[in-house]
């Protein structure tokens, strides 16, 4: 997106095993992981959106926070012996406050990309995930962007200022970021919300996160065409932060040893199944 791969690195498989977190690794609270920065118990403020399942969102039979996103920086955080404060805030102003410092770190599926990269530092990549249409589960007027983009009734709903919707715009439309066949909603939660009663035809997302939604949705979407772009994702931090490298080190070795890999079999639903 901000918010998506071919291939993920291993970390985003098969199945959502509901909203469990994943089984403890081996690393131990109180100090760092061998090999890893020692932050000496440093308090590192986290915040995200709580509105990009299944990254970050709040589980509606136990109204608790949880998310892939959750779950990766408290394992990096332990690993790195550091605590997180999490904070919630919208996605408008998100970077901005990144920036500003009145957060160490921010997360909602953010693109890496060279526009924001003047604002704030970015993580390295955590996720590489392509763009598909998702629709209703029963869509049989179009089939791909071309199919959609030729019916003038058909509408997008979309999340500004998100790079799902300057894809969706180019690649599917005129160009114009003002067509009314968009339809702005303040999260990508509620664009999908809107395709499933019916007030949108499609939504542009990522497919990891497309898996999630089908996953939450069972028998009520699916993804058609093929790829629309390709982005890599990554936490952004206050310019020149000193948590960037500590955080990369902690992706590394989490991926190296199967954490990452684990926590995708956990929040991302027959992740493979819904590529085309």
């Amino acid at each position: 997106m901000k918010k998506l791969l071919p291939v993920v690195l291993a970390v985003f498989a098969l199945a959502l095993t509901s909203c469990a977190k994943p089984a403890a690794t081996a690393t131990d609270a109180g100090k760092a992981a061998a090999g890893l920065p020692d932050l000496a118990g440093r308090v590192i403020k986290a915040v995200t959106e709580n509105a990009y399942t299944p990254l970050n969102f709040v589980d509606p039979k136990t109204g608790k926070a949880v998310g892939w996103e959750y779950d990766a920086v408290n394992e990096i955080a332990k690993r790195l012996n550091a605590k997180v404060q999490w904070s919630v805030s919208s996605w408008d102003t998100m970077i901005q406050s990144v920036r500003a410092g009145q957060f160490d770190v921010g997360m909602d599926g953010i693109t890496i990309n060279d526009e924001r990269r003047k604002e704030v530092d970015f993580s390295d990549s955590y996720l590489t995930s392509e763009q598909f249409m998702l629709v209703r589960a029963d869509e049989g007027r179009f089939t791909d962007e071309k199919t959609f983009g030729a019916d003038k009734k058909l509408l997008i709903g979309a999340q500004a200022g998100t790079t799902n919707f300057y894809v969706a715009v180019n690649n599917v439309l005129d160009g114009n970021e003002k067509n009314p066949r968009v339809k702005l909603f303040e999260t990508f939660g509620a664009s999908v919300q809107a395709l499933i009663s019916g007030d949108v035809d499609m939504v542009l997302l990522d497919k990891a996160s497309s898996a999630g939604y089908i996953g939450a949705n069972s028998g009520k979407l699916k993804l058609i065409g093929g790829p629309l772009g390709s982005e890599d994702f990554g936490f952004i931090f206050t310019p020149k932060s000193d948590l960037v490298a500590p955080f990369n080190a902690a992706l590394k070795a989490m991926k190296d040893d199967g954490t990452l890999t684990a926590l995708g079999k956990t929040w991302f639903f027959d992740y493979y199944n819904t590529s085309k």
